[in-house]
């Protein structure tokens, strides 16, 4: 099925990598202890992401609810966009169109 979008993918990718980044636990979703995420640098913990990113935008094809961390990423078809849930309190829209 997928997630059909008209923006260019780099430009969703990118709003969904900083969305991701904002989930203060998402790199659990790797299974990876927290010392270990401490111990990346930046540009480490951005590659991640943005692999965290892509696998994430193509699983929502098939799963439109995933759960990163303590964060919810939902795909609204509808609204052709894709909800980060930060946390209880804060919410990341990336739109597709």
């Amino acid at each position: 099925m997928g997630v059909k979008h008209a923006r260019e993918y780099v430009d969703i990718l990118g709003e969904l990598k900083e969305a991701l980044n904002s989930i203060g636990d998402g790199y659990l979703f790797f299974e990876m202890e927290t010392e270990d995420w401490e111990q990346l640098e930046q540009p480490q913990r951005l590659e991640l992401m943005e692999a965290l990113a892509d696998d994430v935008f193509y699983a929502l094809g098939e799963d439109p609810v995933i759960h990163v961390g303590g964060g919810i990423v939902t795909y609204r078809p509808k609204h052709h966009i894709i909800e980060v849930s930060v946390d209880e309190k804060e919410s990341r829209i990336i739109r597709l169109i």
